[in-house]
């Protein structure tokens, strides 16, 4: 006796159907990116979104559908864009897996309307949730054909009509920058009237291109300004088709505060996606390619921001020094007894030190109680020119004498002080956090920018002032007098109130 077989329908609830639909797309928003990358597969060269209080309206003129193109399109799982991954006019590659979107539509809309042309035909279909629910187990969407419209031409219009909720322009205009191919060529997006403008970075850029054996990574990745650092968009985008399905920080988490001004985005379609094309199957020697390529990427990154880092604190660091030793300079010429340089000829009435050192000006150079800064200058230079061959001998000498300027990095900022024939050399440099906070090796003073105390107080400008000016004044007031510690500390705090005393006489 044999075994009868016997036959079970396999069936699909179509509230379940909805519900996967729903789960692809963490937010609503981005089912009109998916309509608008619809349009993209269809070879669409111009699509124009229409959002209003309470419809969407998509609009593209594409190569359109025929009856058995319907047909296709509301094919469930469809795998045709799978078989077919190139469209016919323009030869992009599609973005489209599965079609199921159209489903996640009913998540943010009572209806789903398509009207869609193609040569001589055309027709308009109405996918309405609540009476395709009400219908059991049809499956079935009624159709009816249209009139073909010359003018209108080949191309699709959906419609979703009856929103849950309202969508703002703004940001739809935002998710179809990040999620469509914007920049692909014969292809543009109108939200309201006005155009999708992919996003662009000013900075420093740094290209990337890799070739692996899957397929080529290329990009870019953009160094903001230190003004322009935001904590909003963090992290470098990447794409496959064109389309972000990422953003990724890489190894810049432990940067600091590096990621707040490094953005940029990487392609690289050959990158296999999770079924909700929200995050890549990492276990898979394709992602694997893709990371070790940017693993040196993010090195090249890094380097070059350091670099850019250490130019700017360079800057940062050259102009508080500059203004700390001018003030220093104005301390000593008011207190030349604390000069340990010996005292400066001071201009007599009506005339001023002019320059980093105190000069008397020439009779002949002061006009209505003003130097002429310009003539002195000239006068100066050129008795300069003259004295220098006189004085080449001199020099030499007086070189051995001093002890030589020893850097621990490229990046020291060096300023010298002078204070008539002789001065300091002020040396900023890293030497390191367990390093002094400030030494003087004969007349050069070098200050430890790896100091906490250094590091606290520069990043405000006034302190960072204040505090550069502190120490240099510590140093020469040690100077003066080492061996009375307590003198020292005196002529400091006298230099130090000067050095930040106002026009008018009060102290800041």
């Amino acid at each position: 006796m044999k075994d009868e077989i016997e036959y079970l329908p396999v069936t699909i609830d179509k509230g379940h159907i909805i519900t996967i639909g729903e789960r692809l797309y963490e937010q609503s928003i981005e089912l009109v990116r998916e309509l608008v990358n619809n349009a993209y597969d269809a070879d669409a060269t111009r699509v124009e979104v229409t959002v209003a209080p309470n419809e969407i309206t998509v609009v593209d003129d594409g190569e359109g559908m025929d009856f058995d193109g319907l047909k296709q399109y509301f094919n469930v799982g469809s795998d045709m864009k799978l078989q077919n991954p190139i469209s016919p006019k323009f030869g992009r590659n599609r973005i489209g897996q599965f079609g199921i979107g159209k489903f996640a539509s009913l998540a943010a809309a009572s209806s789903f309307e398509l009207i869609t042309q193609k040569g001589d035909f055309a027709a308009r279909v109405v996918f309405n949730k609540e009476r395709w629910m009400a219908e059991g187990d049809s499956w079935k969407i009624p159709l009816n054909t249209l009139k073909p419209d010359p003018k209108r031409g080949d191309g699709t219009t959906v419609r979703l009509i009856e929103l849950k909720k309202p969508f703002k322009p703004e940001h739809v205009m935002e998710k179809i920058a990040e999620g469509v191919p914007i920049r692909a060529k014969n292809f543009s997006v109108f939200v309201n009237g006005y155009r999708v403008i992919a996003k662009t970075y000013s900075g420093n850029r740094i290209p990337v291109l890799h070739g692996t054996k899957y397929g080529i990574i290329h990009g870019e990745i953009v160094i903001l300004p230190a003004y322009r650092a935001s904590k909003d968009d963090m992290g470098i985008e990447v794409k496959v088709k064109g389309v972000t399905v990422r953003r990724e920080l890489f190894d810049m988490t432990s940067w600091g505060k590096a990621p707040t001004r490094i953005r940029g985005e990487v392609n690289a379609d050959f990158l296999p996606l999770t079924s909700d094309r929200s995050g890549f199957i990492e276990d898979s020697p394709e992602y694997e390619s893709f990371a070790k390529a940017m693993e040196q990427t993010m090195a090249k990154v890094k380097q070059a921001y350091n670099q850019l880092a250490s130019v700017h604190e360079n800057r940062k660091a050259s102009r508080a020094l500059k203004e700390a030793l001018e003030r220093v300079h104005r301390a000593l010429l008011l207190n030349p007894e604390f000069s340990p340089f010996g005292v400066v000829p001071v201009a007599g009435p009506q005339k001023e030190g002019i320059g980093e050192a105190a000069v008397e000006a020439p009779e002949n150079q002061v006009k209505n109680g003003e130097v002429n800064l310009e003539e002195l200058q000239m006068e100066a230079q050129s008795a300069e020119e003259e004295s220098d061959s006189n004085a080449a001998a001199k020099e030499a000498l007086e070189r051995k004498r001093k002890p030589s300027l020893r850097i621990a990095t490229p990046n020291a900022v060096v300023r010298r002080l002078k204070f008539g024939e002789a001065g300091v050399t002020c040396c900023l440099d890293h030497l390191g956090e367990q390093g002094p906070e400030c030494m003087t090796e004969g007349t050069i003073i070098y200050i430890n920018r790896d100091h906490p105390l250094y590091k606290r107080e520069s990043k405000k400008k006034e302190a960072h002032i204040l505090n550069i000016a502190r120490l240099i004044t510590q140093e020469i007031s040690m100077m003066k007098s080492p061996e009375n510690p307590r003198d020292a500390y005196n002529r400091q705090s006298r230099l130090l109130r000067d050095a930040f005393r106002d026009n008018n006489g009060s102290s800041r």
